[in-house]
Protein backbone atom coordinates (compact mmCIF):
# COMPACT_ATOMS: atom_id res chain seq x y z
CA UNK A 1 0.00 0.00 0.00
CA UNK A 2 1.16 3.43 -1.05
CA UNK A 3 0.54 5.80 1.56
CA UNK A 4 2.83 8.58 1.63
CA UNK A 5 3.01 11.62 3.75
CA UNK A 6 3.42 15.04 1.74
CA UNK A 7 4.77 17.75 3.23
CA UNK A 8 5.63 20.89 1.10
CA UNK A 9 5.72 18.77 -2.05
CA UNK A 10 8.38 16.24 -0.92
CA UNK A 11 6.73 12.28 -0.01
CA UNK A 12 7.97 10.61 3.56
CA UNK A 13 7.53 6.56 4.09
CA UNK A 14 7.57 7.38 8.11
CA UNK A 15 4.81 9.37 9.61
CA UNK A 16 6.37 10.37 13.18
CA UNK A 17 8.80 13.03 13.44
CA UNK A 18 11.21 13.41 16.13
CA UNK A 19 13.11 16.11 17.85
CA UNK A 20 16.22 15.91 18.39
CA UNK A 21 16.66 17.33 22.17
CA UNK A 22 17.05 16.19 25.53
CA UNK A 23 19.21 13.44 24.62
CA UNK A 24 22.21 12.42 26.96
CA UNK A 25 24.90 12.67 24.17
CA UNK A 26 24.92 12.61 20.01
CA UNK A 27 25.11 8.51 20.18
CA UNK A 28 22.15 8.07 21.95
CA UNK A 29 20.27 10.85 19.36
CA UNK A 30 21.38 8.89 16.23
CA UNK A 31 20.20 5.46 18.27
CA UNK A 32 17.00 6.45 18.86
CA UNK A 33 15.88 8.46 15.06
CA UNK A 34 16.94 5.51 13.80
CA UNK A 35 15.07 2.98 15.63
CA UNK A 36 12.02 5.67 15.08
CA UNK A 37 12.58 5.42 11.13
CA UNK A 38 11.48 9.15 11.63
CA UNK A 39 12.44 10.51 8.33
CA UNK A 40 12.24 14.30 9.52
CA UNK A 41 14.15 15.56 12.39
CA UNK A 42 13.50 18.78 13.93
CA UNK A 43 16.24 20.85 15.61
CA UNK A 44 16.18 23.78 18.09
CA UNK A 45 18.31 26.27 16.45
CA UNK A 46 18.96 27.94 19.98
CA UNK A 47 19.78 25.29 21.83
CA UNK A 48 21.33 22.72 19.22
CA UNK A 49 24.76 23.37 17.10
CA UNK A 50 24.57 23.19 13.87
CA UNK A 51 27.21 25.05 12.39
CA UNK A 52 27.00 28.15 14.70
CA UNK A 53 29.49 27.69 17.04
CA UNK A 54 32.40 26.53 15.12
CA UNK A 55 34.60 23.84 16.76
CA UNK A 56 32.02 22.13 18.99
CA UNK A 57 29.97 18.77 18.40
CA UNK A 58 27.90 19.47 15.76
CA UNK A 59 24.33 17.91 15.38
CA UNK A 60 25.28 17.19 11.36
CA UNK A 61 27.88 15.30 12.25
CA UNK A 62 25.80 12.83 13.92
CA UNK A 63 22.47 13.09 11.59
CA UNK A 64 24.32 13.94 8.25
CA UNK A 65 21.40 16.40 5.76
CA UNK A 66 21.99 13.65 3.15
CA UNK A 67 20.06 10.76 5.49
CA UNK A 68 17.22 13.00 7.04
CA UNK A 69 15.17 16.01 6.02
CA UNK A 70 16.16 19.34 8.85
CA UNK A 71 13.47 20.96 10.38
CA UNK A 72 14.20 23.87 12.19
CA UNK A 73 12.43 25.38 14.53
CA UNK A 74 11.69 28.71 16.97
CA UNK A 75 11.88 26.66 20.27
CA UNK A 76 12.17 29.73 23.14
CA UNK A 77 10.85 32.17 20.78
CA UNK A 78 8.24 34.41 22.37
CA UNK A 79 8.11 37.07 19.87
CA UNK A 80 7.38 37.18 15.80
CA UNK A 81 10.30 38.86 15.13
CA UNK A 82 12.49 36.46 17.49
CA UNK A 83 11.05 33.55 15.27
CA UNK A 84 11.62 35.00 12.12
CA UNK A 85 14.78 35.89 13.21
CA UNK A 86 15.69 32.60 14.08
CA UNK A 87 14.20 30.59 11.17
CA UNK A 88 16.34 33.12 8.71
CA UNK A 89 19.25 32.16 10.85
CA UNK A 90 18.36 28.57 10.25
CA UNK A 91 18.14 28.81 6.14
CA UNK A 92 21.37 30.62 5.96
CA UNK A 93 23.33 27.56 8.09
CA UNK A 94 21.56 24.81 5.69
CA UNK A 95 22.33 26.60 2.54
CA UNK A 96 18.77 27.69 1.82
CA UNK A 97 16.83 25.15 3.67
CA UNK A 98 12.99 26.28 3.40
CA UNK A 99 10.90 23.82 5.54
CA UNK A 100 10.40 25.21 9.05
CA UNK A 101 8.69 24.64 11.84
CA UNK A 102 7.14 27.68 13.66
CA UNK A 103 6.09 27.79 17.52
CA UNK A 104 6.01 31.09 18.89
CA UNK A 105 5.23 30.40 23.09
CA UNK A 106 3.63 32.77 25.24
CA UNK A 107 3.98 31.32 28.84
CA UNK A 108 7.51 30.14 29.88
CA UNK A 109 5.83 27.84 32.38
CA UNK A 110 2.72 25.86 29.64
CA UNK A 111 4.56 26.78 26.82
CA UNK A 112 1.64 27.46 25.70
CA UNK A 113 1.11 28.87 22.14
CA UNK A 114 0.99 32.56 21.89
CA UNK A 115 -1.54 32.52 18.30
CA UNK A 116 -1.45 35.96 17.80
CA UNK A 117 2.58 36.11 17.38
CA UNK A 118 2.23 33.03 15.66
CA UNK A 119 -0.20 34.18 13.05
CA UNK A 120 2.34 37.33 12.57
CA UNK A 121 5.35 35.12 12.31
CA UNK A 122 3.32 32.92 9.79
CA UNK A 123 2.41 35.73 7.59
CA UNK A 124 6.22 37.08 7.25
CA UNK A 125 7.16 33.66 6.90
CA UNK A 126 5.38 32.50 3.95
CA UNK A 127 6.05 35.73 2.50
CA UNK A 128 9.74 35.34 2.55
CA UNK A 129 9.34 31.90 0.63
CA UNK A 130 9.69 29.20 3.93
CA UNK A 131 7.42 26.26 3.83
CA UNK A 132 5.97 26.76 7.54
CA UNK A 133 4.83 24.12 9.61
CA UNK A 134 3.02 25.38 12.66
CA UNK A 135 2.80 24.54 16.00
CA UNK A 136 -0.77 25.90 17.08
CA UNK A 137 -3.28 25.39 19.75
CA UNK A 138 -6.15 22.86 19.45
CA UNK A 139 -8.53 25.53 18.02
CA UNK A 140 -9.97 24.77 14.66
CA UNK A 141 -10.51 28.55 13.64
CA UNK A 142 -6.69 29.51 14.10
CA UNK A 143 -5.71 26.23 12.30
CA UNK A 144 -7.77 27.17 9.66
CA UNK A 145 -6.71 31.17 9.81
CA UNK A 146 -2.75 29.84 9.50
CA UNK A 147 -4.10 27.02 6.73
CA UNK A 148 -5.44 30.16 4.57
CA UNK A 149 -1.99 32.22 5.27
CA UNK A 150 -0.44 29.28 3.46
CA UNK A 151 1.67 27.01 6.12
CA UNK A 152 1.88 23.31 4.42
CA UNK A 153 1.02 21.49 7.66
CA UNK A 154 -0.78 22.50 11.20
CA UNK A 155 0.64 20.91 13.94
CA UNK A 156 -2.07 21.19 17.55
CA UNK A 157 -1.26 20.29 20.61
CA UNK A 158 -2.70 17.54 21.72
CA UNK A 159 -1.61 18.56 25.69
CA UNK A 160 1.13 21.03 26.77
CA UNK A 161 4.64 20.42 25.73
CA UNK A 162 6.15 17.97 27.64
CA UNK A 163 3.73 17.03 29.96
CA UNK A 164 2.24 13.41 28.70
CA UNK A 165 -1.31 14.11 29.28
CA UNK A 166 -1.85 12.21 25.43
CA UNK A 167 -5.04 13.56 23.81
CA UNK A 168 -7.20 15.91 26.35
CA UNK A 169 -9.34 17.42 23.91
CA UNK A 170 -10.57 14.70 20.53
CA UNK A 171 -13.37 16.50 19.70
CA UNK A 172 -11.22 19.66 18.75
CA UNK A 173 -8.19 17.76 16.81
CA UNK A 174 -11.51 16.27 14.93
CA UNK A 175 -12.90 18.99 13.63
CA UNK A 176 -9.34 20.66 12.31
CA UNK A 177 -8.89 17.23 10.65
CA UNK A 178 -12.38 17.79 8.80
CA UNK A 179 -11.50 21.07 7.94
CA UNK A 180 -7.81 21.24 6.49
CA UNK A 181 -6.93 20.71 3.54
CA UNK A 182 -2.65 20.24 4.81
CA UNK A 183 -1.63 17.71 6.69
CA UNK A 184 -2.28 18.29 10.80
CA UNK A 185 0.25 16.36 12.75
CA UNK A 186 -0.31 15.97 16.18
CA UNK A 187 2.90 18.40 17.84
CA UNK A 188 2.75 17.97 21.82
CA UNK A 189 1.61 15.96 24.97
CA UNK A 190 2.21 12.88 23.33
CA UNK A 191 3.45 10.81 26.45
CA UNK A 192 3.58 6.79 25.67
CA UNK A 193 2.41 4.37 22.51
CA UNK A 194 -1.10 4.07 22.82
CA UNK A 195 -1.37 8.08 22.50
CA UNK A 196 0.24 7.64 19.49
CA UNK A 197 -2.14 5.67 17.64
CA UNK A 198 -5.01 7.13 19.09
CA UNK A 199 -3.80 10.40 17.37
CA UNK A 200 -3.22 8.60 14.34
CA UNK A 201 -6.56 6.50 14.73
CA UNK A 202 -8.37 10.39 14.76
CA UNK A 203 -6.81 10.79 11.34
CA UNK A 204 -4.08 12.96 11.99
CA UNK A 205 -1.22 12.43 8.95
CA UNK A 206 1.52 12.42 11.56
CA UNK A 207 2.91 12.87 15.23
CA UNK A 208 5.99 14.94 16.02
CA UNK A 209 7.44 13.99 19.77
CA UNK A 210 10.87 14.52 21.38
CA UNK A 211 9.97 14.02 25.34
CA UNK A 212 8.10 11.12 24.98
CA UNK A 213 11.34 9.61 23.41
CA UNK A 214 14.23 11.22 25.32
CA UNK A 215 12.36 11.15 28.39
CA UNK A 216 11.56 7.21 28.63
CA UNK A 217 13.77 5.08 31.18
CA UNK A 218 15.00 3.83 27.60
CA UNK A 219 14.86 5.93 24.83
CA UNK A 220 15.85 3.81 22.09
CA UNK A 221 12.98 1.02 22.82
CA UNK A 222 10.62 3.31 23.23
CA UNK A 223 11.10 5.05 19.75
CA UNK A 224 10.83 1.47 17.93
CA UNK A 225 7.51 1.48 20.10
CA UNK A 226 6.38 5.00 18.57
CA UNK A 227 6.74 3.64 15.18
CA UNK A 228 5.11 0.90 15.79
CA UNK A 229 1.83 2.75 17.44
CA UNK A 230 1.85 5.05 14.23
CA UNK A 231 1.76 2.74 11.83
CA UNK A 232 -1.08 0.76 13.45
CA UNK A 233 -2.95 3.70 14.43
CA UNK A 234 -2.57 4.78 10.80
CA UNK A 235 -3.92 1.19 9.44
CA UNK A 236 -6.65 1.36 11.67
CA UNK A 237 -7.48 4.45 10.30
CA UNK A 238 -7.59 3.65 6.93
CA UNK A 239 -9.02 0.47 7.57
CA UNK A 240 -12.38 2.14 9.14
CA UNK A 241 -13.17 1.29 12.87
CA UNK A 242 -16.59 -1.07 13.53
CA UNK A 243 -19.31 1.24 14.84
CA UNK A 244 -19.76 1.44 18.31
CA UNK A 245 -22.80 -0.11 19.59
CA UNK A 246 -24.11 -0.16 23.02
CA UNK A 247 -25.39 -3.40 24.47
CA UNK A 248 -26.13 -4.81 20.68
CA UNK A 249 -24.68 -7.97 20.74
CA UNK A 250 -23.45 -9.36 17.66
CA UNK A 251 -21.33 -13.15 17.47
CA UNK A 252 -18.93 -13.23 15.88
CA UNK A 253 -19.33 -16.75 14.76
CA UNK A 254 -22.34 -18.40 12.76
CA UNK A 255 -25.18 -19.71 15.51
CA UNK A 256 -26.92 -21.36 12.27
CA UNK A 257 -25.96 -25.23 12.41
CA UNK A 258 -24.58 -25.54 15.83
CA UNK A 259 -24.52 -29.25 17.66
CA UNK A 260 -27.42 -28.89 19.78
CA UNK A 261 -28.01 -32.02 22.58
CA UNK A 262 -30.95 -33.85 21.14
Amino acid sequence: MNDELIIAGKAYQSRLLVGTGKYKDFTETRAAIDASGAQIVTVAIRRTNIGQHVGEPSLLDCLPPEEFTYLPNTAGCYSADDAVRTLRLARELLDGHKLVKLEVLGDPKTLYPNVIETIAAAKTLVKDGFDVMVYTSDDPIIAKQLEDIGCCAVMPLASLIGSGMGILNPWNLQIIIENAKVPVLVDAGVGTASDAAIAMELGCAGILMNTAIADAQNPVLMASAMKKAVEAGREAFLAGRMPKKLYSASPSSPTAGLITAS
